[in-house]
């Protein structure tokens, strides 16, 4: 039995004293003893070292009363597994020499058998979770199929993607084969993370926003209801779409534990447009963590007022900046266990 279940009994709807908080890449680059790590040991080595995922994943858990670990990890596994030589090139990020961007290419594309070929994330969630001894829940996670299509088609982050729109509105049939065959390995991927020991799952759909309402449910949405479809029977699945405030209405009639919300969203609309039915995970922008920790504390008390406590997981609006102070980081993280009504 986990100790410390706060998270998991936002997730079922339960009443609660105060939400449970935990940060979007709170195992990161504002820790020193993340960076230490960094400096030995290149990003991809640090992702498929087994003993290294898992000492990322709980070094903020030393640090802080944080109600939830999420496994040290990348979306950009998935498509690695998926035969995509992707790397991590200095000062540029993901980076991946042959984009996909024909029929043939997603054709060759394999749809792996993820034991082989991910096994190194399985092994690091049971050092975790041996780590963890049982205190507090670990989350896995996934990016979104129309995520990871874009990284695999633009090659490279973007600030528009682009070429990758492109590429779905030009050959519509090769993008959905593609969005296909990355939401088959996911589902297998992360179900296998359920089976060593996860206690829930999380789908990030970074790049949601960068699509129309329309397009959105085409060359999203379908997709990452296939994978709480499958996953929901076994666990808790969150679904976090940045820019993705038009769905949230959809996604309320899914079978997701939480949808996550960025900060550009107001509270109350977000309850509005969830039916007040919906167990809510946000939205304080990470950039607000350079604020003064007094200004932190009131506006995380705020934040908490306008959500209300029950059916709410206390976290950033997109994962934490690598310049925040440790001291405000802090303000946050206590800001919320020491809430009051």
């Amino acid at each position: 039995m986990i100790k410390n279940d706060l998270y998991l009994k936002a997730l079922r709807g339960e009443t609660v004293e105060r939400p449970p908080v935990w940060m979007m890449r709170q195992a990161g680059r504002y820790l020193p003893e993340f960076i230490a790590l960094r400096d030995k040991y290149d990003f991809f080595t640090r992702c498929q070292t087994p003993e290294l995922a898992a000492e990322i994943t709980v070094q903020p858990i030393r640090r802080f009363p944080l109600d939830a670990a999420i496994l040290f990890s990348d979306i950009l596994v998935v498509p690695q597994a998926m035969g995509l030589d992707f790397k991590m090139k200095e000062s540029v990020g993901p980076w991946l020499d042959n984009p996909i961007r024909t029929m043939e290419q997603v054709q060759n594309i394999i749809t792996p058998d993820v034991n082989d070929t991910l096994g190194y994330v399985f092994d690091a969630i049971e050092l975790t979770l041996q780590k963890l001894d049982n205190e507090i829940p670990l989350i896995g996670f996934a990016g979104s199929p129309w995520t990871i299509l874009c990284y695999c088609v633009e090659g490279k982050g973007s600030k528009a993607f682009d070429i990758a729109k492109s590429f779905c509105f030009q050959q519509p049939e090769a993008a959905h084969l593609l969005l296909q065959k990355i939401t088959d390995t996911t589902i297998a991927y992360l179900k296998r993370k359920v089976e060593k020991g996860v206690s829930a799952v999380q789908v990030f759909d970074s790049w949601g926003g960068m699509l129309s309402p329309e397009d959105y449910q085409e060359f999203s949405w379908k997709y990452i209801n296939q994978i709480v479809e499958a996953l929901s029977p076994l666990t808790h699945v969150v679904v976090f779409g940045k820019g993705c405030w038009f769905a949230l209405e959809e996604m309320t009639m899914s079978k997701a534990s939480a949808l996550g919300v960025d900060w550009t969203i107001k509270p109350e609309f977000a309850r509005t447009l969830t039916n007040h039915t919906m167990t809510l995970q946000g939205n304080f922008d990470p950039a607000r963590l350079h604020s003064t920790p007094e200004t932190i504390k009131k506006m995380v008390n705020e934040m908490i007022h306008r959500f209300g406590k029950d059916r709410y997981i206390a976290n950033l609006g997109h994962g934490i900046l690598p310049n925040i102070p440790l001291e405000n980081a802090e303000a946050f993280i206590r800001a919320v266990v020491e809430w009051k009504p």
